[in-house]
């Protein structure tokens, strides 16, 4: 199997497409993080991954348990109510009795899944503890979620424990099964949860020291040792899944397609990312950011249907001749005369965002509206670039956004909601950074959006003739507080040798302006 490591921001785009389209929700965002479990927030519409190097096995193994334990998180958001939290006896019990029952439900839907799922088990007996190494009541928890879930038990227990696990577990699978046949939801499952406490004889509040412990390194399996638990999961789970064939789930033949056109697809961005802009440019890290907060659905939709016949390509226009006649606009004394237009939208656009701390008070609706503007020109199938500057360490940063090459997803969305907006107006040394890459590129047009006067005028007009040398058509747009101020700053870039300037009050105006000067 390839070596090849999948970058976060590869897995955080597949990971955000397949939850969405496993639970049937829009609005879900993935982080991955090192420091917690695998856990969902259902308030907060987050689904929060272990990274495939807490994983143990080979990278395309790594990859299976990661896309399977996003799929158990996606039937959770579809099928759960609550979600509790798994420090105590309580909640961990009932978080179990509903890992089968979404399960369950969950199969129903995607039949595709059954493989996966037996393949997931197999890692997930393998890095349960081993019964000595948990202290106290904990263990009969444990012993209980080993039983229930895998049919078998990591070590031993007295046989009084026995008897008590065994009868819990078919209580709970009883509960389980009857929640499913009657349509019961979490709140239903959630009252049964008592018996449970009261069969094992512990305390709802008991702490459970190991919920969900992270594989350590070191411990990969060979394939014939991996081969063996998977026999021993199917023999167990054959009531649920029938008889299965273990060496079939062991190649993965229904992921590996996926698998490697995501290494294909990774590798392509990362070079996209990086080459040849690694000189003077920088790509913000992944971080945890919830780029969804900076989405103005309404502004966007309101787009794309205003440019919709720019999609379309074609267009309708009242001219003194044409060829059809509109009576209402002859009655009206209107052009008369109906003609379809082809509209086609050739022009290579660089954006360059000011992030100077000037428009840190307005970050959120500015970003909302360069990124609404960024969504429409995808949707017209622009080919368009975007970088931001800020200031980091007091240093100016040139960031990439989206270089030409990679198409606009969450992932540029991330990128631009994570930019800070701190700083002065650099615009000399931020296109000093970029010159490379227009040089290289040569846009049809670059245009700059910025809130403030260039620390060094004399520069930037020096930058931007050597940049109309280039060819380049050089744009820039003023954003202002008020109509006032926005005509200020355009009139003063205006004489900084820009071809074009605009000026805007209102952010949520900016892409309705820099659109039409692609109209052209």
């Amino acid at each position: 199997m390839q070596s090849v490591k999948l970058q976060n921001e590869s897995l955080v785009e597949i990971a955000t497409f397949l939850v969405r389209r496993w639970s049937e929700r829009d609005n879900i965002i993935v982080e991955i993080s090192d420091k917690v479990e695998t856990k969902t927030r259902l308030k907060e519409n987050k689904v929060i991954l272990t990274p495939l190097e807490k994983r143990i096995g080979s990278d395309f193994q790594k990859y299976r348990q990661f896309r399977t334990s996003l799929w158990y998180e996606a039937m959770r958001i579809k099928f759960c109510k609550k979600i509790l939290s798994n420090d105590h006896a309580f909640g961990f019990i009932l978080n179990t009795m509903e890992t089968r029952r979404i399960e369950e439900l969950g199969r129903k839907i995607w039949r595709g899944m059954d493989n996966e799922i037996i393949f997931n088990y197999a890692y997930m007996l393998v890095s349960r503890p081993q019964l000595h190494t948990i202290y106290g009541k904990a263990r009969l928890v444990e012993a209980f979620y080993q039983y229930f879930m895998f049919g078998a038990i990591k070590g031993e227990v007295q046989s009084s424990h026995f008897e008590r696990i065994r009868k819990a577990d078919a209580f709970a699978k009883k509960m389980v099964t009857k929640a499913i046949e009657e349509n019961h939801d979490t709140e239903w499952l959630e009252k049964n949860v008592s018996e449970i406490i009261k069969i094992l004889e512990i305390d709802s509040l008991l702490t459970i020291p190991v919920s969900l412990p992270f594989m350590k390194a070191g411990m990969p399996l060979s394939e014939e040792e991996l081969l063996r638990v998977l026999k021993i999961v199917s023999k167990n789970k054959e009531d649920d899944f029938g008889d299965v064939d273990p060496a079939a789930i062991l190649k993965g033949d229904n992921v590996i397609d996926e698998y490697n056109v995501l290494l294909d697809e990774d590798k392509k961005t990362e070079n996209k990312g990086l080459m040849p802009e690694a000189i003077g440019i920088q790509i913000p890290s992944t971080r945890n950011v919830d780029e969804t907060t900076i989405y103005d659905m309404s502004l966007i939709n309101g787009l794309k249907t205003k440019f919709k016949e720019w999609k379309t390509g074609w267009k309708e226009q009242h001219l003194s001749s044409g060829d059809e006649f509109d009576e209402e606009n002859y009655i009206e004394g209107n052009k008369p005369f109906l003609t379809d237009i082809k509209k086609s939208i050739k022009t290579k656009i660089v954006i360059l965002l000011d992030h100077s701390s000037s428009i840190s008070s307005d970050a959120i609706e500015y970003k909302k509206a360069t990124l609404a503007l960024c969504e429409v020109l995808a949707y017209l199938k622009v080919k368009f670039a975007v970088y931001a500057f800020s200031t980091e360490n007091r240093s100016v940063v040139c960031w990439s956004i989206k270089p030409d090459n990679m198409k606009w997803n969450n992932v540029t969305a991330k990128r631009l909601a994570q930019i800070v907006a701190n700083g002065s107006t650099p615009l000399a040394e931020v296109y000093d950074k970029m010159f490379p890459i227009l040089q290289s590129k040569r846009p049809d047009i670059f245009l700059t959006l910025t809130d403030g006067e260039p620390s060094d005028p004399d520069a930037v007009r020096n930058m931007t003739k050597s940049l109309k040398g280039l060819g380049i058509s050089m744009a820039a747009l003023g954003l202002g507080p008020n109509t006032v101020r926005a005509t200020t700053i355009a009139n003063n870039l205006r004489h900084l040798g820009y071809e074009k300037t605009m000026a805007v009050s209102r952010l949520r105006d900016i892409p309705n302006k820099v659109i039409k000067i692609l109209d052209i």
